[in-house]
């Protein structure tokens, strides 16, 4: 099959990139699973496995599909998608809240609730190639907790995820994706010899960061879609400590983890840490990789390609979030 993946980023991601690392290791699954595999992508971008296309600003996305391909997959929604002649289906990774925006019959979501909360039953997990990964170290000695997110982004709650630490009697926390001083961000100053902040991090160093934690803290305020930051530290050995919402319920089980929108009694848990590291890797390595997120596209795949509609109606919000963050005490 001859499978052309859109997105307008440079590949492979340079430092986090989430949604270019979901499609950095799909692309490699499918090649693997012997398909030929096409990246429309920004100029700058280059593969091994994959032939890119550097994408023409100055032209439609649309107009840019080769004729040999035989499916496409956004991973964005791009304009005049009614003028695409060959099948296709979109992943929307991201969030809205905007009730009356409808979504393309073809939509794909990326959990079970990203799709339950639009009307739709079709959702793929994300799935991550670990052996990009540095292998982890289970056995080493574990002496801090992480928070792995944009800290900018408030939904996100480094705030929270600091909270948690100041509440327990010693524990250290290093926040991975943020600065100690943000101005921009209702002005975050913290001063906490307990909280160490490392910046935007990827790669080795962040591999070595997790692989050195006790657990993720991660209490957003917001129905995450899926969560990147949560199999990347289970894939660890790090148990994840974060709020109700979204698809946390559906990832994080009591085996791997504890959810609450209390940062007392996430506090009182990360005192209590009792979690088997090699179940939470062994959770992440064999529910979350990218060979069976590919699969899972194939068989997608495959009903675009014989005329059928992944959704029976167009997908669109059902309930809009009144509150700007979730609750969080």
């Amino acid at each position: 099959m001859n499978i052309l993946i859109v997105l307008p980023a440079e590949l492979p991601a340079k430092l986090y990139g989430g949604t270019e690392r979901v499609v950095w290791c799909l692309a490699k699954s499918l090649a693997e699973l012997g398909h030929n595999v096409f990246l429309l992508a920004k100029g700058g971008s280059i593969c091994s496995f994959a032939q890119v296309i550097p994408i023409n600003e100055h032209k439609k996305i649309i107009d840019q599909i080769p004729e040999y391909i035989d499916v496409v997959h956004f991973h964005i929604f791009p304009e005049n998608i009614e003028e695409c002649k060959k099948p296709y289906i979109i992943t929307m990774h991201g969030n809205t809240n905007n009730t009356e925006e409808i979504f393309d019959v073809n939509t794909v979501f990326v959990s079970k609730n990203h799709a339950e909360r639009h009307g739709s039953e079709v959702f793929v997990h994300n799935g991550l190639d670990w052996s990009f990964y540095t292998k982890p170290d289970l056995n080493t000695k574990r002496s801090y907790y992480h928070f792995l997110a944009k800290a900018a982004w408030r939904v996100k709650n480094v705030k929270g995820a600091i909270a948690c630490i100041k509440k327990t009697r010693s524990e250290r926390l290093k926040v991975l994706g943020g600065v100690r001083f943000n101005f921009n961000m209702g002005v975050r100053l913290t001063f906490s010899p307990r909280v160490r902040f490392y910046g935007m991090v990827g790669g080795e160093e962040k591999d070595l960061l997790l692989n050195g934690s006790k657990g993720l803290i991660f209490p957003v305020r917001w129905n995450e879609p899926f969560g990147l930051a949560i199999i990347e530290s289970l894939y660890y050995g790090c148990p994840v400590f974060g709020t109700p919402y979204g698809s946390l319920p559906e990832i994080v089980n009591d085996q791997v983890g504890f959810l609450s929108d209390q940062s007392e009694l996430i506090a009182v848990q990360l005192e209590n840490n009792q979690y088997n590291r090699r179940l939470c890797h062994e959770y992440a390595s064999d529910a979350f990789n990218s060979k069976k997120m590919a699969n899972s596209y194939l068989a997608l795949y495959e009903k675009v390609l014989s005329g059928q509609q992944l959704n029976r109606d167009f997908p669109k919000l059902k309930e809009k979030q009144q509150e700007k963050f979730l609750p969080w005490s």
